[in-house]
Formats: C-alpha cells, structure tokens, sequence
C-alpha cells in the first residue's frame, strides 16, 4: 500500500480542516464554484470525479469477463453480497440509526438527504483500492480482476435502479434524469474512455509498459483530485460541521457496522461454499468497500454541495482504510480456521504458480 493509501484517514482529516477554513474565509469563491453548472452537472466537480475515476478504470481489463467461470462460487458469493445484501443492508441500518436512534442529534431537514448518501455509498462496489486489499490478504489475482470487472459492467445496469428502489422506499423524490445521468456521466464515459485508451497503450511495441508509465503519472494526478473534491465538499459543509460537530462520527456508526457486516458474511459464505481462502479474501473486501468517488459523486449531481448526501459519502471515505485494514487483519489472521473446513483448496491448488513465493512469506 502507498504512502497516500495508508494515511487516507489523516488526509481527509486534513482536509476537513482545510475545507471548513477556506470556506468560511472565502465563502463568496466557493459559492462561485458551486454556481458553475450546466444541467445540474456542476463542471469543477465533473472534471475532478474524472480525473479520479478514469485513471482508476485504466487498470481495469474487460477481457478478464472470460474467466469469470474460473472462480464461480467466489463470483456468485460477492456479486450476491455487493448487489443483493450490501444496499439493502445499509438502507436498513441508514433507516434505523440516522432515521430513528440517532434522529434528535441530527439536523430535522436532512435525516433523508444523510439516509440517501448512505444508499448511494452502499450501492457503487470499490473498483481501485480493492487490488490493494487483495494483495495484502494474499488473494488470487485473477479472480479479483474479472470480479472487479464484472461489478464495473453490472453498474452501468443495476447502480440507478437500486439506489431509485431504495430512494423511493426511504420516500425520498428520486429525480431518475439526474441520477440516469450521473451513471452516464460517472460510470459509463469513463469506462469506455479508460478502455479505449487502454487498448490504445497496449496495442503499441512494449505496450504494457507503457501503461504502467501511464498509471505512474496519472496517480498523483487522482490523488490531487480527490483531495480537492474533498476540500470543496468541506468548504460547503464546514459551518454545519462546526454547529453539530457529532454529525460525522454518528453517520461512522452504519457505515461501520455495514462493512464489517457485509465483510463477515462475505467471507463465511465462501467458506460454506468451500472456496479457497485466496479467493474467500478479496470477496469479503470487494464485498465490504465502497466506490466512494462514484458515491461522492452521485450525491453532488443529485443533492448538491451542501447536502447532507453529499456529507455522508465523504465519511465513508473517512473510515475506509482503517476499516477495511481491520477486516485484511481478520482474513489474514483467521486463514487456519478457514481451511479447516474439510473440501476447502489449499494455496498450491488456488494459486499453483506462486505457491513457492506464498511459501517463502509465510516462513519469514
């Protein structure tokens, strides 16, 4: 994991702070920034989720689709906790915590903006950070890009019509031309963009270097992006932060309790169904994180800036990394448990090529 990765949680506590300052000292320039939108698409925010999102989708080989076969139950456990369980779960929880235990702390008028951010984070699968948590579980590489690949392809279908259902349950007005929209914008341009460019790199004499040149300089480019989005985002929402600063760890609470749900169930169902545990290890991570850029977003084109949406999408990119590195810690840690179930594969049977390398880290 980066250098960035690792302290996301520092960086975005960095930025609360920054967000909060610069917004209440130059409240007339962010209000500009927010005032710049062309079919509630505002345009600061479209270029910065891009430069976010595309180079991410740039890692993403689509091809990989054909090997979905190759780790079947896996897949079939996480596309029914990610599509299935996690959105619902989180509308459940949304419903019962912020709609109800947590309701006199929390501003009356956007308990059912707060309810929809949740929705929306729940609703967009993590694509980039997965890899990350895959590798530091050990997990069957393969098997985490063609189920990371697949998610990408059923969200341009199943995003807007979960999180529509669930809106409107939560009676909350679903505007379905914004959020058609935003899965356009957000997740269908991109991914053509970041495939088309991808085969274009690739096509070309030493081609995968030159991706992996590509991917070197357009991190930071992400990263940057990111922290701007979020600094913006805080601008807007620093004086509600500063009134009711409880606000952020009482949205924490569902979102936590989501991902260690979801993360556990992920990862007990794959070893009912006697998956290997290098494959048991990303599904429960890809069943538990979130696309939060997506998510954030979303929320924006539909809610706005100021939204209690908006606040609660960015929260889960507060608690992230140390949630999901709590979860990598219990997959790793609880490995011998997990092939005790007898018909569950060993390493050598899952990843037969780099049994020797996974033999070699375990003896040090």
């Amino acid at each position: 994991m980066g250098f960035f990765e690792r302290y996301l949680t520092l960086w975005v506590f960095l930025c609360i702070i920054a967000g909060i300052g610069l917004g209440h000292f130059f409240q007339g320039t962010f209000q500009t920034i927010g005032g710049m939108e062309v079919a509630q698409v505002n345009l600061p925010v479209a270029v910065l989720i891009w430069l976010m999102i595309i180079p991410m989708l740039l890692k993403i080989d689509l091809r990989a689709l054909k090997d979905v076969r190759k780790h079947a139950r896996g897949v079939g456990v996480t596309l029914f906790v990610n599509w299935a369980v996690k959105p619902f779960s989180m509308a459940l929880l949304g419903w019962l915590f912020i709609g109800w235990l947590f309701r006199p702390w929390l501003p009356a008028e956007q308990i059912d903006s707060y309810i929809a951010g949740l929705i929306i984070l729940a609703a967009a699968p993590c694509t980039a950070m997965v890899f990350v948590w895959s590798h530091l579980t050990e997990g069957e590489p393969h098997f985490t890009l063609t189920q990371v690949a697949l998610n990408d392809v059923i969200m341009i279908f199943a995003f807007a019509p979960i999180v529509g259902l669930l809106l409107g349950l939560s009676a909350i007005t679903v505007p379905w031309a914004t959020l058609l929209l935003s899965v356009l914008l957000y997740i269908v341009v991109p991914l053509i963009i970041a495939n088309l460019w991808r085969r274009w790199l690739l096509n070309h004499e030493q081609g995968y270097l030159r991706l992996q040149r590509v991917l070197d300089r357009m991190h930071p480019v992400s990263l940057a992006a990111l922290l701007a989005t979020l600094v913006l985002l805080f601008g807007f929402q620093g004086e509600q932060i500063i009134v009711q600063p409880l606000i952020i760890a009482l949205l924490a609470v569902p979102i936590l309790i989501q991902v260690l749900f979801n993360s556990g169930l992920a990862y007990l169902l794959n070893r009912a169904v006697k998956s290997p545990h290098c494959v048991a290890g990303p599904s429960a991570l890809i069943g538990a994180s979130n696309f939060f850029e997506l998510a954030v977003a979303t929320a924006i084109v539909l809610f706005g800036f100021e939204s209690g949406a908006a606040l609660a999408t960015v929260v889960g990119v507060l608690i992230e990394v140390p949630v999901m590195l709590l979860a990598v810690h219990v997959v790793n840690r609880s490995r011998d448990w997990y092939e005790r179930r007898a018909g569950v594969p060993g390493y050598a049977e899952c990843c037969p090529e780099d049994q020797h390398l996974h033999d070699e880290g375990r003896a040090h």
